[in-house]
């Protein structure tokens, strides 16, 4: 199999799987009324993870697992899709204030968890360096 079409069935896999991962947490604790709070979770850890992911070795090493793991796992996990259809869900509902600072606080904790794991990562090794 070809380099490209490994890294092509990883972020299938991944991907699939994320998508189970995120359906299945919806299913465990539903967003509900109100703020998106699972979904919003979802996001921020996704963002999270996907800010750590040259933490492993494993995607450091491998482009088809950091393939696999990044835009094929978290890619599916995260959900910038269900993020704006619950705001423009809010909006329409009338909840403006609601909509928008589920919006703007989703973009807002994202970038926040995304520079946490920048700023406590460890320095990667050196023999890792790209």
């Amino acid at each position: 199999m070809a380099s490209s079409s490994r890294v092509l069935l990883a972020v299938a896999v991944g991907g699939a799987a994320g998508a189970v991962l995120r359906f299945l947490l919806g299913e465990v604790a539903p967003d509900g009324a109100g703020f998106p709070w699972t979904t919003f979770a979802i996001n921020v850890v996704g963002c999270a993870l996907l800010a750590g992911l040259e933490l492993l070795p494993l995607a450091r090493r491998s482009e088809t697992w950091a393939a696999g793991i990044g835009p094929g796992l978290l890619g599916g996990f995260t959900t910038f899709s269900a993020t704006s259809e619950q705001g423009r869900s809010l909006l329409a509902a009338g909840d403006t204030l609601l909509a928008g600072g589920y919006l703007l606080g989703t973009l807002a904790a994202c970038l926040v968890a995304v520079g946490v794991v920048g700023r406590i990562a460890p320095p990667l090794p050196r023999e890792d360096e790209m």
